[in-house]
């Protein structure tokens, strides 16, 4: 018995006889309200515990000899597939030519329906090279990524050596027949979508889609001056690696529409390396970016033909998010600090309610007695 006594005073939750008991209708209402919050509470952790969250973490990049996958989804409305081009230049200012890449251009009619495909291989249109049409432009292609090196310095000297090649080719014939065919085009309102992914290596460069591809001279029979190239376009995705949940390319979806006038856009891009981890412990190496953008009206004594430039350079930072979710200790832990927390304050509540109304009715009650 004496084991008993002492292990009953150790009970910190001893019970009061039933008749001892007083229930009231405050103490009723607390107890509703404190059930009611106490469930809200309870869902809330709960949908914590369930739900996953993000933690984001910086390093220093240490990747080497790596590529850079670059998705292209972009309309010309206002130029023909013919005449577009794709080039890639890196900060050696060497032309990527051999590139392990796929880039597609769909002709589009002037209500922007599909009526025919191009498939370009490694930036030149190898896989034509049985059309003459596509021996035109492969060419075009070629004696461009020979000299696009100099691009910057002087591009009016690139296209008039281009031009000295064609010549010595001998194949006046078929430009000819070219620019019919794409004079007919802009006539009839003809479109291109270039999409792709192009690999280039992880060193600050360039990419730029636009006429150069074409002999100056060609160029000037079909547009009658850089003036009348309109490089308006539409960017649906522009991104350098897969998409992770939450990311936001800053470009997709912009739209740049010109009217009367042309010009060269220039987009300056800073890419940051970006792993991102899941909660099953899978990593995604991929890139974020952020971008500025910059237009220069083109004029009538301008050297330079038109274009649609994307200027890149990485961050030295790489950025890991992580997928987390909260153990279940902690939740077990948070869980019984809310519910325990809401308990014991409606039982304060309690007790201050009981008093007042008991502070309040007393005094009544013996008023009623005296008289």
């Amino acid at each position: 018995m004496g084991v008993k006594q002492a292990i009953k005073s150790l009970d910190a939750f001893p019970r009061a006889e039933e008749h001892l008991l007083q229930k009231t209708q405050s103490g009723a209402l607390v107890s509703i309200v404190g059930l009611v919050i106490m469930a809200a509470l309870f869902i809330h952790e709960l949908t914590y515990y369930l739900t996953t969250y993000t933690v984001h973490q910086m390093s220093v990049d240490l990747k080497r000899g790596e590529t850079l996958p670059i998705h292209i989804n972009m309309t010309f409305p206002s130029l023909p597939c013919d005449v577009l081009s794709v080039d890639a230049i890196d900060m050696s200012g060497k032309h990527e030519v051999d590139l392990d890449t796929n880039i597609w251009k769909l002709r589009l009619n002037s209500h922007g329906h599909i009526i025919g495909t191009e498939y370009l291989s490694d930036l030149v249109e190898k896989e034509h090279a049985a059309d003459k049409h596509d021996i035109v432009l492969g060419v075009a292609h070629l004696l461009y990524g020979f000299n696009l090196i100099y691009l910057f310095d002087d591009e009016k000297e690139h296209h008039d050596d281009s031009n000295k090649k064609f010549q010595a080719l001998g194949f006046d014939q078929e430009a000819e027949n070219m620019i019919k065919k794409v004079k007919q085009a802009l006539v009839n309102g003809e479109g291109c979508r270039v999409y792709g992914v192009l690999d280039v290596q992880r060193v600050a460069g360039n990419f730029h889609i636009s006429v150069h591809g074409l002999n100056i001279n060609v160029a000037q029979m079909i547009f009658g001056g850089a003036t009348h190239v309109n490089v308006s376009h539409m960017i649906h995705d522009l991104s350098f690696g897969p998409k992770y949940p939450g990311l936001h390319n800053p470009l997709d979806g912009t739209v740049r529409i010109l009217h009367d006038t042309s010009g060269t856009f220039k987009y300056y891009i800073k890419i940051v390396p970006t792993e991102y981890r899941y909660i099953s412990k899978e990593v995604l190496p991929t890139n974020q970016f952020s971008v500025t953008e910059y237009f220069s009206p083109m004029n009538e004594f301008d050297r330079t033909w038109p274009a649609v430039y994307f200027l890149y350079d990485l961050s030295p930072i790489t950025v890991t998010i992580k997928e987390e979710c909260q153990s279940f200790l902690h939740f077990i832990t948070r869980l019984c600090a809310v519910l325990g927390g809401t308990f014991a304050l409606t039982g304060m509540l309690d007790r201050w309610m009981y008093r007042l109304l008991e502070g309040l009715t007393k005094p009544s009650a013996r008023g009623g007695v005296y008289r």
